[in-house]
């Protein structure tokens, strides 16, 4: 193979674009010796391909909370402030007794009191209220606690996935999806006309559905009815959990 001298014999890769082009087949001949990290570099373009994958599973809620709430008025605000702490006071005394670490947990999360105003724009009086909430992993725990407070009101119930829960698939699910997005990539390959691909720069990234809210009416109801000791009714849903592998490959012959 001759090769004639650059300076003697100028040839078109010499001017503007055509060295660009001189510079990418080197890259390409010795890629499959490059270091991964290479393929970051802005002078990496060409057979670069963008894909992702993802994996998806369907989980059981399994986390349950419910918020309780009381409700005092009265035309002087020291005495509702004390009728409110009286009644969570009560309400905690009694929730307490089931509380258990991860199985069902407590804590007070809005304490609030503000004026009334009448039609001519005087005060007339004080409304307060106070909100308890329990969360745990026993959900029939937490739904017979909530139905022994009888001096609050449920006010909203959420289902949630537990960490323990959603660590352990997304492990999973993790796999599944790097596996899908090398299975991918090898496809890509093939239908281009190379034999293999190097990994570019890949993202891991999670994506959940995983609070539901149910309607308040038909529990207040519930514990409307002459058994307002009763447990809470409550039924979980299900959650939505995906990992998508996201990233770029370099063909290579």
């Amino acid at each position: 193979m001759n090769v004639s001298h650059p300076m003697k014999n100028p040839t078109p890769w010499h001017r503007g674009g055509g060295r660009r082009l001189l510079v990418t087949v080197l890259l390409g001949a010795v890629a499959g010796m490059a270091p991964a990290g290479l393929l970051a570099s802005e002078t990496v373009r060409d057979n670069l391909v963008s894909l992702s994958a993802t994996a998806t599973a369907e989980l059981p809620l399994d986390v349950l909370g419910i918020t309780l709430r009381v409700q005092r008025e009265g035309v002087d605000a020291v005495a509702v402030q004390a009728q409110l702490k009286q009644a969570l006071e009560a309400a905690l005394v009694e929730a307490r007794k089931s509380a258990q670490a991860d199985a069902m947990e407590l804590s007070t999360t809005g304490f609030s009191l503000s004026p009334r105003y009448g039609r001519e724009g005087k005060p007339t009086g004080w409304s307060g209220s106070a909100d308890l909430l329990l969360e745990g992993r026993d959900i029939a725990r937490v739904a017979a606690t909530a139905g022994r407070l009888t001096q609050l009101s449920v006010v909203g119930t959420r289902y949630t996935l537990s960490r323990q829960a959603r660590e352990q698939q997304e492990s999973d699910l993790s796999a599944q999806a790097v596996r899908k997005f090398r299975q991918r990539a090898g496809e890509l390959a093939k239908q281009f006309g190379f034999g293999n691909y190097t990994l570019g720069q890949i993202q891991v990234g999670s994506t959940s559905t995983d609070a539901e809210s149910r309607p308040v009416l038909g529990v207040m109801r519930a514990l409307a009815a002459p058994a307002a000791d009763a447990p809470v009714p409550v039924e979980a849903g299900k959650a939505s959990l995906s990992v998508t592998v996201q990233g770029s490959v370099l063909l290579i012959k």
